[in-house]
């Protein structure tokens, strides 16, 4: 099981804007500190950490971040619709378009899908894969 995942920024007030944009309507809860940021999803009282965690934070060699070629990180939305509004706030928060939301010949046909790249070039996916939804044939 993944327990977190990280990427660098440079630019953290930047970052923010950008994850904000979209990660609290998947239900994630910012804290912020001096070491960045952290987005969790909430845990009741008395229940088991709901995973993974996300972190975007400072470089700790204090070299340039960079995006890792190939590296992406996936969210998964409850719709497409919100698949389409999430990637329409995220690119108005400073993201960059890497792939309109749709469907992908190469995936199943429900799996709806939209890329972005945040502002230090890390590579994003929002999708979602509900049955219950339309697909790609029909």
């Amino acid at each position: 099981m993944i327990a977190y995942v990280t990427v660098g920024a440079d630019d953290i007030a930047r970052a923010k804007q950008f994850y904000t944009a979209f990660l609290p309507a998947l239900g994630y809860g910012l804290k912020e500190g001096p070491e960045g940021l952290s987005y969790a999803l909430p845990v009741a009282a008395g229940q088991p950490l709901v995973l993974p965690d996300f972190y975007v934070k400072p470089t700790f060699d204090g070299r340039p971040a960079s995006a890792g070629n190939g590296a992406m990180v996936a969210f998964e939305a409850c719709s497409q619709r919100q698949v389409r509004d999430l990637h329409t706030a995220a690119v108005a928060a400073g993201g960059f378009d890497e792939g309109q939301p749709g469907f992908r010949d190469a995936y199943g046909p429900y799996f709806y899908v939209g890329y972005l790249r945040d502002p230090q070039g890390n590579k994003i996916a929002l999708f979602s894969s509900d049955p219950n939804e339309p697909g790609r044939d029909g």
